[in-house]
């Protein structure tokens, strides 16, 4: 389990994707400590296992379905991606519960500064649409993100100053996919009144 609060921004050194398998080696710093094979790290957003680690780099695999979900299949060796150890037990709870478990896609539609702030518009499919809430929690490339707004599959959240400097979004551009996990609680919420309980 995360928090949504992004540790360090690392970078991808080796990527090996086939439509069966993808191995990924990522350099980093923050993420290694206390990390061991088999160590579950959040990459975007996407919860991974570590399978190889070394004093300055670890390794994780993706299957199919999680290149599907993901933008995970998109990085290229240079690219930046958001890093998250779990949670450990008697640390604070900065951000919100994220599982590390992508339900989607969000592709950025709009960048606009609104004062030191700058105000990311998003617009998802119909699937993640009916989660969105105003002033809700949602992960966006495993970044612990409020809604500023919604309108139907589109919506915006507002990162200052810190966040833009300390997250991958930050240097991203419209048409960018960023990972999306919504809100388990709305998840649960919607099971209970849909089967009627």
């Amino acid at each position: 389990m995360f928090t949504g609060i992004v540790e360090e921004i690392g970078r991808i050194e080796r990527a090996e994707v086939h439509p069966e398998l993808a191995r990924f080696t990522v350099a980093c710093e923050k993420a290694l400590d206390g990390s061991a094979v088999g160590s579950s790290i959040a990459v975007n957003g996407v919860c991974v296992t570590a399978v190889q680690i070394s004093d300055t780099d670890f390794a994780f695999e993706a299957v199919p379905e999680t290149l599907r979900r993901s933008n995970l299949g998109e990085l290229k060796v240079g690219d930046g991606v958001n890093l998250e150890r779990p949670m450990s037990v008697g640390s604070r709870f900065g951000g919100h519960i994220v599982q590390g478990h992508v339900d989607g896609q969000a592709e950025i539609t709009s960048i606009e500064a609104d004062g030191e702030s700058r105000m990311y518009g998003f617009e998802v499919g119909p699937a993640i649409a009916r989660f969105l809430v105003e002033k809700a929690y949602i992960a966006l490339d495993g970044a612990s993100l409020t809604i500023a707004w919604c309108e139907g599959a589109r919506f915006g959240v507002a990162l200052i100053p810190h966040t833009i400097a300390n997250v991958v979004m930050g240097s991203k551009q419209p048409g960018y996919k960023a990972n999306v996990e919504v809100d388990i609680v709305a998840k649960y919420v919607e099971k209970l009144t849909a089967d009627g309980s």
